[in-house]
């Protein structure tokens, strides 16, 4: 039966709608984990083009990702016209990619007089001009073409320089938004995909989890997975290659700087969760006459972020109050949200004072007894650094789960503390808040021991 192609999906229910008359492929939409995200609005937020980069972390082979891949690819060159490459974590990973679109055009609607030739191993050409091309991953495939949409499978897998060279690839043309898909399975680490979470939280990427239980679905949603298949696999495969790479547990923690565990203890979702979003005021206790407070700031302006982190310090453990990120505007404005923060809650100022020399002293108007200047260079830094990691592990500071500095803690390696990366904003912060833990300790007389 040969179908006349229906004009392009407007809404996401369209869109369910026309993969579904198209290739006979039902696409779960509803999340059942805490956190996860039903499939089809990851695919529905790649087609649409409604974030410029969306990333993907799936479990291998029942979390069905690399098959939602290829029916994307497919929907797109057909629907919208659109060029598309797909670049795996190697050349046979692309492959297997592309074979999934190669699957759908055995469906029985499969508009296939859209089709300009016979689809080959690495090349899907459609009339009109759009095509679906699965790339080699190496330096020379990947700095060629400029398709509208660049999908990334396993990037786990992947070279971080190969990723970096094939971000030059999307463009705007034909009448569509660029668009990026990373998606892999989270296996190490230290890996390529542990760079990409760290990188897509810095920058507001949307990151979308779903693991088996989403494809199995709930006695209302079926999915199109069956809980004998994943009683089958658990039997095939080692508790540890299933809690990490299809219960998306996190991978060996070996090269985090932070016990993971210390890190979600810090971060706490029982007591609420946030998102941390840019300039999202938050507050989670008012002041009270009784308490002492410590307000810790790392600047920025153009290239990270300024966070302003304040600590209740009369309590054990330490509880956060407040927190704000900030940046990418003017020193004064920034610190008027800091003399703000300060109005509230008072007590004491530690702030990164490294290169910034005169500029923000002339603009903070506060207490100079209340307030500490830190500069963070040599051994200063490094007892700072390791005071505060050494804190948290010893579970003396919670508060509610702020979803942007609970990622940068917990993927912060040593490396970013101590070598040539770069030190989360948000550890910073919170580091030199820590510096001051000593601060209120009254001081005691040795006559007043002897008396007691």
């Amino acid at each position: 039966m040969t179908m006349i192609v229906a004009r392009p999906p407007k809404t996401k229910e369209e869109l369910w709608w026309y993969v579904k008359a198209m290739w006979g492929f039902e696409i779960p939409r509803h999340s059942v984990c805490e956190d996860h995200s039903a499939p089809f609005d990851a695919f529905a937020e790649a087609f649409f083009a409604e974030a410029p980069i969306s990333l993907w972390k799936a479990s291998r082979g029942f979390g069905g990702k690399s098959t939602l891949m290829g029916v994307l690819s497919l929907t797109e060159a057909v629907a919208l016209g659109a060029q598309v490459t797909v670049l795996g974590g190697s050349a046979s990973q692309s492959q297997r990619v592309h074979e999934v679109t190669h699957e759908m055009w055995y469906s029985d609607r499969a508009p296939k007089q859209l089709l300009k030739d016979d689809p080959t191993q690495f090349k899907t050409k459609l009339k009109g001009g759009a095509w679906i091309t699965a790339l080699m991953a190496s330096q020379k495939s990947v700095r060629g073409p400029h398709p509208q949409r660049l999908r990334l499978d396993e990037v786990d897998e992947m070279e971080m320089e190969i990723f970096e060279a094939a971000q030059g690839q999307p463009m705007d043309a034909r009448g569509l938004l660029a668009q990026t898909v990373i998606s892999s399975t989270h296996q190490y680490p230290n890996g390529t995909m542990t760079q990409l979470l760290k990188r897509a939280n810095q920058k507001g990427w949307p990151v979308h989890h779903w693991c088996w239980r989403e494809s199995v679905g709930t006695e209302e949603h079926p999915g199109w997975l069956s809980m004998e298949a994943i009683k089958r696999k658990k039997q095939e495969v080692s508790e540890t290659m299933w809690n990490t790479e299809y219960d998306l547990q996190e991978p060996s923690h070996a090269g985090r700087a932070i016990n993971t565990e210390a890190v979600e203890a810090m971060f706490d979702p029982e007591l609420g969760v946030y998102e941390g979003d840019l300039d999202e005021r938050l507050i989670f206790e008012l002041p009270v006459p009784e308490g002492t407070y410590v307000t810790g700031v790392d600047w920025a302006k153009e290239l990270d972020w300024t966070i302003m982190s304040t600590w209740r310090t009369d309590v054990n453990p330490w509880r956060r109050v407040a927190f704000l990120r900030t940046g990418r505007k003017p020193w004064p404005q920034m610190v008027g949200d800091l003399q703000t923060r300060l109005d509230m809650f008072g007590g004491l100022l530690v702030h990164d004072a490294t290169g910034l020399g005169d500029v923000l002293d002339d603009l903070i108007v506060y207490d100079r007894n209340k307030t500490t200047d830190f500069v963070l260079r040599g051994r200063q830094r490094e007892a700072a650094f390791n005071e505060f990691v050494s804190g948290v592990e010893q579970r003396a500071m919670t508060g509610p789960r702020i979803k942007f500095a609970f990622e940068e803690l917990k993927y912060a390696t040593a490396n970013d503390l101590y070598g040539s990366g770069h030190p989360p904003d948000s550890f910073i912060a919170d580091a030199l808040a820590w510096s001051r833990r000593n601060a209120y300790i009254p001081l005691v007389s040795p006559a007043a021991i002897l008396k007691s």
